[in-house]
């Protein structure tokens, strides 16, 4: 069959083109650095390929590519798992991208068309262009410039040699000290359309360019847009597709790890199709995605955890020092504090540009504060202006970085300038509503510094739609049921809770199992206070104050915490 020409098998017309060629042009594409497919997809493309070549097309189905290339086994069924038609929906957009840029020249388009898997081989035109120019060549050939003289022209090349010595010279030394350390890259595939309609086609553009907008709100991921410049070290990929019905659609989406494939988030969301209610399904549907994928606890940071490894590069172990910052604010656990401040300290020093572990370390110094007693005026005094510091920088670096808001919103807070906290906690708001950690820190300033109305549907919110440390939330629900009167749903929610390290959270129980008359819980509460934190117990009233912003709702709490036994000067 080598004598065949491999245009003819699917084409139709002829070109001087043998199977050989054909696999020389399978070849090219393989080993070129700009076919950024996985190990996965290029055993597909080979395959698919061979088969054709070979004359067995029709054998080419979904079933034969899972078992033969993907190793399912003999119990596959195509229609309840869509892993032959994802992987070909990225293979034809790692085909596209090759053509657009190394494969520009290349004689033969090899392509998989929609609605099936078999390869297809066309000619490109390479031909060059006609000697006759059209009229508006002529014109436009008076805006070009003259040739340089020989002199001249050894001049501008050893001025541009010069140029381009300090250019890698320079990017040499940016990558020996970049301002920011390796984050997680995740590129954003376009949405496959189902259904091939105009309709479906642009929902499912217009959801990819929504994920796209929302996901750019977080500050610790980099998001890569469908044909941008796509790197080795692109490490994550969104994809999904969009099926319609006559009023419906269902889109589904995934998060998968490049390198082997592996699908580490998935979810499905159904909407309507009518008009009014199409747009924000939409923006609903890209704000719930960006939120599971991005946020603080969502995917990729899970991704992320466990990917930490012992003497990382310094790159990717300031990373890995952010993702111990949120494992440390998971537990609460105030052992881990100091070597995750530690290792935030050295962050900053090898990365000064590093925008988010700035915040984190102000974070710190603040928890430093709140969860250290006895009460000290002059160490907390001088973590208070370290941490006001740092926030400060974080937000000079991204005036836009949630989290460097957050540490500042904290730092002006506990040093007792409430309104201009609640200042930047509104511009985070508004910034990115998704970010479930400051969503729920916003929502607990807002109700310890009165306004709980508003405040404890926020804390709620981040509750239901973090999956991090939902201790920190339930305590805060504890706090808002005690405040409305309700200490039946209070003693719920601090049961739920359930951090028995946490002195502040055995110092609330204390509070609201006293006012529920909860003798025998209040009395644990008391006698573990001051056994392990006598210094807390000492100087309840300034810890108390330091908390809350209304002096009115610090003197019922503190009025309970003496229900509950507790003995402390006024």
């Amino acid at each position: 069959m080598d004598g065949a020409i491999c245009v003819e098998l699917n084409a139709r017309e002829r070109a001087d083109f043998s199977i050989e060629d054909c696999r020389d042009q399978l070849a090219r594409i393989l080993s070129s650095a700009d076919f950024r497919a996985t190990d996965r997809e290029h055993r597909f493309l080979s395959y698919v390929v061979d088969e054709t070549l070979a004359g067995r097309s029709d054998r080419i189905k979904a079933y034969s590519i899972a078992v033969e290339v993907f190793e399912r086994d003999a119990s596959f069924d195509p229609q309840a798992d869509p892993i032959v038609r994802i992987a070909a929906g990225h293979l034809r957009r790692s085909l596209e991208r090759y053509y657009l840029t190394a494969g520009q020249a290349d004689p033969i388009l090899i392509d998989i068309p929609k609605g099936g898997y078999v390869a297809t081989f066309s000619p490109r035109d390479t031909a060059s262009p006609a000697t006759e120019e059209p009229a508006s060549a002529t014109a436009s050939k008076l805006l070009r410039p003259r040739p340089l003289s020989k002199p001249r022209l050894i001049a501008a090349v050893a001025m541009l040699a010069a140029a381009a010595i300090v250019l890698v010279i320079w990017s040499y030394s940016f990558r020996l000290s970049p301002s920011k350390p390796e984050i997680p890259r995740l590129l954003v595939e376009w949405f496959d359309d189902m259904d091939g309609s105009d309709k479906s086609a642009a929902l499912a553009r217009g959801l990819t360019q929504e994920v796209i907008s929302q996901l750019s709100k977080f500050r610790d991921i980099v998001v890569i847009q469908p044909f941008g410049q796509m790197g080795p070290d692109v490490r994550y990929v969104v994809a999904g597709s969009v099926d319609m019905s006559a009023d419906a659609f269902r889109f589904r989406v995934r998060m998968f790890n490049r390198a082997d494939g592996s699908v580490l988030w998935a979810h499905s969301y159904d909407g309507t199709t009518t008009v009014p209610d199409l747009l924000k399904v939409q923006a609903d549907i890209a704000a719930n995605v960006a939120t599971s994928l991005a946020q603080a606890y969502g995917a990729v940071f899970e991704a992320g955890a466990k990917r930490v490894v012992p003497d990382a590069p310094d790159d990717r172990a300031a990373y890995f020092c952010t993702l111990s910052y949120y494992s440390y604010r998971a537990g609460f656990d105030p052992e881990t504090l100091p070597s995750v401040r530690s290792c935030l300290e050295k962050a900053v020093e090898r990365f000064p540009g590093y925008a988010t572990a700035w915040a984190l370390l102000s974070l710190i110094y603040i928890d430093e504060v709140r969860f250290h007693y006895p009460f000290d005026p002059v160490r907390s005094a001088s973590l208070m202006n370290r941490a006001h510091s740092a926030a400060r920088r974080a937000v000079e670096l991204e005036p836009t970085n949630v989290r460097a808001l957050q540490a500042q919103m904290l730092a002006l807070y506990f040093k007792g300038e409430i309104d201009a906290a609640m200042r930047v906690g509104r511009r985070g708001m508004t910034i990115n509503p998704n970010d479930t950690v400051f969503l729920g820190e916003y929502g607990y300033r807002l109700a310890l510094a009165g306004n709980w109305a508003e405040g404890c549907p926020l804390v709620a919110e981040a509750r239901e739609r973090n999956p991090g440390p939902l201790a920190y939330y339930e305590v805060g629900m504890a706090m808002c049921a005690y405040f409305s009167g309700d200490i039946q749903q209070a003693v719920m929610w601090i049961k739920k809770a359930n951090v028995p390290g946490n002195a502040l959270y055995r110092l609330i129980a204390a509070a609201i199992f006293a006012e529920g008359g909860f003798v025998a819980d209040a009395e644990r509460e008391r006698a573990w206070l001051v056994e392990h934190e006598p210094g807390l117990v000492t100087n309840v009233r300034k810890e108390t104050l330091l908390r809350f912003g209304h002096s009115e709702d610090a003197k019922i709490f503190l009025d309970s915490l003496k229900k509950a036994g507790l003995e402390f000067s006024d």
